[in-house]
């Protein structure tokens, strides 16, 4: 082999051989740059988003916690909301989460909140305790007016308000403008009350108390059957 042949198939491999290297190199870093692992990290938010930006679920405190959203906008104005963590679904829609809260002033409260598709909460794991010492703890279950979904009720809360109404004044409004039949009304509590009565209390459509299975803070075992206006018409009491 000559000289000049032998030279020129160094110097293809060297630069193959260099090539190889970078490439290598690169792609190390590149990984390292994409999975780092941490001991221990301090931020105040973390948003986890979809490749496509798309916001997933947010982890923060409540100086930066998400207002709540659907169809991907905001629809209430930068509320205030406590620490905690807040799930969004494909069409960017708040679909609950769990936040907390707790201090000596203006009580306590942890919630696990699960959305109906377009609405409000239908269920929740919840435990609240006012500034008096007073708690009410289990499960909440909640039916939802389909038609009336988060978008309707903040275009009609932002005319109401626009006519001189206050935030309250709207809710109740809003909450009657189907000739009686409400659009939210609670189902069913499992859990005990502010009386600390432990049990199960029933309610119908309208959410009003129907049925009763508990024990009393005496220790008493009860159970009520209650008409439509929620009052007692039978009384089952251990003896």
């Amino acid at each position: 082999m000559d000289k000049k042949k032998e030279n020129f198939i160094l110097k293809i491999y060297s630069l193959t051989l260099t090539s190889i290297l970078v490439f290598l190199a690169l792609s190390s870093f590149n990984q390292q740059s994409l999975e780092k692992k941490f001991d221990e990290i301090t931020v105040e938010r973390i948003n986890i988003v979809e490749p496509n930006g798309d916001l997933k679920m947010v982890i923060s405190n409540k100086s930066k916690q998400h207002p709540g959203m659907f169809d991907g906008k905001v629809l209430f104005g930068e509320r205030a909301r406590p620490a905690g963590m807040i799930f969004f679904n494909e069409e960017q829609d708040e679909v609950g989460g769990i936040l907390y809260q707790g201090n000596k002033k203006d009580g306590a409260s942890w919630i696990l909140s699960v959305d109906q598709y377009k609405t409000d909460q239908v269920m929740q794991m919840r435990y609240l305790k006012n500034n008096n010492g007073n708690a009410r703890y289990g499960i909440q279950f909640w039916d939802k007016d389909e038609d009336v979904t988060m978008p309707v009720i903040a275009k009609k809360m932002d005319s109401l308000k626009s006519n001189g109404h206050t935030m309250q004044e709207a809710i109740e409004i809003i909450k009657n403008s189907k000739k009686g039949a409400p659009i939210t009304a609670e189902r069913m509590f499992i859990g005990k009350t502010m009386d600390k009565d432990a049990g199960v209390f029933i309610q119908d459509k309208m959410g009003t108390d129907r049925l009763k299975i508990y024990v009393d803070d005496q220790n008493t075992p009860r159970i009520e059957i209650l008409d439509e206006k929620g009052n007692v018409i039978k009384n089952l009491t251990a003896e």
